[in-house]
């Protein structure tokens, strides 16, 4: 079942864009000032989840139909890298909460959707995706059954995902007409979900990232969808973007905001940092103005790879185009390429901070660990860009 609904115009678009950034810098100086609260509960504090909420921010991927923002990939994602940039660990959280929302609204049974996300309490989603757990196929539903990890944002999520392999009556996985064994997403109500609290990490401290336990409950069809599906219920082009183009492209402009916030606390501390070597302050110095200078312009290309492919690829979506191999794969590359821009950007930051990022708390300390941690995220693996490079190496060899 589609159903279809009025689209925002190019323009239209970006001046909502806008709005919903503006509302993210504001939204930023309270992350601010929780930072430290945050890292220390391990999950977003009441005051910022509060001020996210009450600027709509966690419905950016939400059309407006359901009351949602209904912006494109790239203010969403813009969003995002504000977000991130007042603080990693809420950021990471955000995107969580953001984006999976934006895949459940794109992709589950409508009249689902509608339920989760229509009305005064709009859902706000968390969760693993990946098909760990089973589901018993039964009248109207499935039982689902496992044990899952890193639920990212579910401290105050409504809705918790599980993924789950499909399975009758007798106990046996249900084969689909592709061979493969037949997997779906199940969106529960976190009063059915069983947290296990286990989380005491290194970096990205504070996104609540918890395992969690899901046993016997019952599913209704409704709440339900395909793990691979590639088709979205919804008109709008952001969701052709596909589950990989919207879930894990948004670890890019997390990706983003860290390298954003480190440049600018190091251009703040060697401001008035002296060292033994040194003629005045650091910052005044040739060797570190030149070392700013060329990871600023990574992180400014950064930038612009990342909104250069994720837009075009939706803007072809909009023509009523299909999106290429080609740009499905730079969707992957650049989730991936930008964590290691991050990454040299942020330890080029440490490096020149000396003591000033050892010493907690630490803005630029926890950018260190936040990065150090972002870069370990299973789907933007290295050898994605191994994958990615299958479908772009072709365009290099013609002629």
């Amino acid at each position: 079942m589609t159903i279809t609904a009025p689209v925002l115009s190019t323009y239209q678009q970006r001046v909502r864009g806008a709005e919903y950034l503006d509302r993210a810098r504001e939204v930023a100086r309270v992350i601010e000032a929780e930072a430290n609260a945050i890292e220390t509960e391990a999950t977003i504090t009441r005051p910022v989840y509060e001020a996210l909420a009450d600027a709509g921010l966690f419905w950016i991927l939400v059309p407006e139909e359901y009351g949602g923002a209904g912006l494109d990939i790239v203010s969403a994602f813009k969003v995002v890298q504000e977000i991130t940039r007042a603080d990693g660990s809420t950021g990471w959280a955000f995107m969580a909460n953001s984006c999976s929302t934006g895949v459940a609204v794109g992709y589950t049974n409508p009249d689902g959707a509608r339920e989760m996300f229509s009305g005064v309490d709009k859902g706000i989603t968390a969760g693993m995706i990946v098909p760990t757990g089973t589901g018993l196929r039964v009248d109207g539903g499935y039982r689902v059954t496992g044990r899952f990890q890193f639920a990212s944002g579910s401290a105050h999520a409504s809705w918790i995902g599980a993924g789950f392999v499909v399975h009758d009556d007798q106990g046996n996985p249900m084969v689909g007409e592709d061979g493969q064994p037949e997997a779906r997403i199940a969106w529960i109500p976190r009063e059915n979900i069983e947290f296990l609290g286990n989380w005491d990490v290194m970096g990205m401290v504070g996104t609540g990232s918890y395992d969690y336990r899901v046993t016997d409950v019952f599913v209704a069809e409704r709440f339900t969808m395909n793990t691979f599906s590639t088709v979205p219920v919804r008109p709008e082009s952001v969701y052709k973007l596909g589950l990989l183009g919207i879930g894990v492209g948004g670890h890019a402009p997390v990706a983003l905001g860290l390298a954003e916030r480190a440049l600018e606390e190091i251009a703040r501390i060697v401001a008035g940092k002296a060292r033994p070597g040194y003629d005045g302050v650091v910052g005044d110095s040739d060797v570190f103005r030149i070392e700013f200078a060329r990871h600023e312009a990574l992180y400014k290309a950064a930038c612009a790879y990342v909104y250069e492919v994720f837009g075009d690829a939706e803007e072809t979506a909009a023509a009523g185009l299909p999106i290429s191999d080609e740009q499905h794969a730079r969707l992957r590359q650049a989730a991936t390429w930008v964590q290691e821009v991050a990454g040299d950007v942020v330890m080029f930051a440490h490096r020149w901070a000396g003591s000033a990022t050892v010493r907690n708390p630490s803005v630029l300390g926890r950018c260190v660990r936040d990065a150090a941690v972002a870069t370990q995220h299973a789907l933007i693996d290295r050898m994605t860009l191994s994958d990615a490079a299958g479908a772009i190496l072709p365009g290099y060899q013609l002629g």
